[in-house]
């Protein structure tokens, strides 16, 4: 099944810009050891001061910190799923999905978190819906839940570990080849360590896996006797989603232009060449460089360790840089990072901290950065509703969802909404569904830590009134 490995022509173009993103992204010590690929070398440069420069790099990751503090501002209060409809085992299966979405103990919000967050590195990301597979088969949908045939659960998947598609007229999914590697030991007593590669192929109906298990010496492992490095099926049948007809692979894209890294990679990369050649400037500009001014052949060693004799006329002095050229590139890296915060909509953050605002005045300076902070907030929203559709649809569950809530960015105090929510209710709008549903809205906002099978007890006790 060598077809199997092939990859997608998109797939082979973007793979190094997905590279370079998850470096820039995170800083440290990753970008020190990839260096190279990103610190430019001036041209005829010495290899042994351009290996200099490079031990002495250092990154000032802007657009890390960016990314974290819009997924941490549009996660600060967790959104409220709830649902509609009497179906017990819905609601069950739907809070259990909640509070366990991947069968791993990460909660739904915290998956979409770090989706979020993918999608504003990479511009998306991927999750498999997957159910459990039972060797015996229910007749009734009781021994279905027994069994936990019907325990949906999600598999994050990273963007590139899906290799190769195929997109139908709409844009959905005909097919799909999603390939994960790792490198583990072979055994307690067996300290070979292996290479394992997985190669899982969805249809709008089946699906198969293919594996390759291979040692650090060459040798191919399995079950089975095979050649070095060849890839054989190890599981295959219908999937959950076949009835539906639909791929269950979920991509999560960050909406249009709203990719941060995409926007902010070449800005990112400039400042980082800038401010390493302004501190190796620096840093030459600490050792002051002897000059002699002589008419006679010089061929005296000059060092600290050394000492040099002049003719009667000869002339002795020190050089160093006037620091016209330090003041421009200094202003030029304050340019460039002003304009990383201006792409990402954060222009009020590149100046540092600021002095103390007001709510009102809050909301004024930030009001670009909470419309963004909206369209990311009805995406994630969006997304959730998929995918817990699609979940609820395959198991035939009679119920509905609701998702609310990130819409609230800590622009301005509980105690503002508080007063807003009074105002409205006092306005005297004869709705019994306002009334109830700005309750729920302030109290999910306030407890939005609750479990939630305790915030769909108190969203059900204020619908009936209790």
């Amino acid at each position: 099944m060598k077809e199997i490995d092939f990859e997608h022509l998109e797939y082979r173009q973007k793979k190094p810009l997905w590279k370079m993103y998850r470096h820039l992204y995170r800083g440290g010590e990753m970008l020190k050891q990839n260096a190279s690929d990103y610190l430019a070398r001036r041209q005829k440069e010495p290899a042994g001061v351009y290996q200099e420069r490079l031990g002495q790099v250092f990154y000032e990751n802007y657009i890390g910190s960016i990314i974290d503090w819009y997924v941490a501002s549009l996660f600060r209060r967790e959104p409220v799923i709830l649902p509609e409809g009497d179906d017990p085992a819905g609601r069950k299966f739907l809070s259990s999905f909640i509070e366990d979405c991947d069968m791993r103990g990460t909660t739904l919000a915290e998956f979409f978190r770090n989706a979020l967050r993918d999608s504003l590195v990479y511009g998306a990301s991927h999750a498999v819906l997957e159910f459990p597979r039972v060797k015996e088969s229910a007749m009734t949908r009781a021994e279905e839940e027994a069994l936990g045939a019907s325990r949906a659960y999600l598999v994050p998947y990273q963007l590139d570990q899906v290799i190769n598609w195929s997109l139908d007229e709409r844009g959905d999914y005909e097919w799909v080849v999603l390939r994960t590697q790792r490198t583990k030991q072979t055994s307690v007593s067996d300290t070979r360590m292996v290479e394992q590669t997985r190669w899982y192929y969805y249809d709008r109906e089946n699906f198969q896996v293919y594996q390759r298990d291979v040692a650090q010496d060459g040798i191919s492992l399995g079950a089975l006797p095979t050649s070095g490095g060849e890839i054989r099926l190890v599981d295959e049948g219908r999937h959950a989603l076949a009835g539906e007809r639909r791929v269950p692979l979920f991509s999560l894209r960050a909406p249009d232009g709203l990719c941060l890294m995409e926007k902010a990679s070449l800005l990112q990369l400039e400042h980082f060449n800038k401010s390493n050649a302004l501190s190796w400037a620096l840093t030459l500009g600490l050792f002051a460089t002897p000059v002699v001014y002589t008419d006679r052949e010089w061929s005296q060693v000059v060092g600290e360790a050394y000492y040099i004799q002049l003719g009667p006329n000869d002339k002795f002095g020190w050089t160093e840089p006037e620091g016209k050229v330090y003041q421009i590139a200094a202003d030029n890296l304050t340019r460039l990072k002003e304009e990383i915060y201006r792409v990402c909509y954060l222009m009020t953050q590149a100046g540092g901290p600021s002095i103390a605002q007001s709510g009102l005045s809050k909301q004024r300076d930030f009001a670009v950065t909470q419309e963004v902070l909206r369209a990311y907030g009805d995406w994630v929203k969006d997304a959730i509703k998929r995918v817990i559709g699609v979940a609820l649809a395959v198991r035939k569950d009679r119920i509905g969802i609701d998702v609310s809530g990130l819409d609230e960015f800590d622009l301005a105090d509980f105690t503002t909404e508080i007063g807003d929510a009074e105002r409205l209710l006092k306005l005297g709008i004869q709705s019994g569904t306002l009334d109830k549903q700005v309750k729920k809205k302030l109290a999910f906002q306030f407890l939005s830590d609750l479990r939630q099978n305790m915030k769909e007890r108190i969203g059900q006790e204020i619908e009936d009134g209790r």
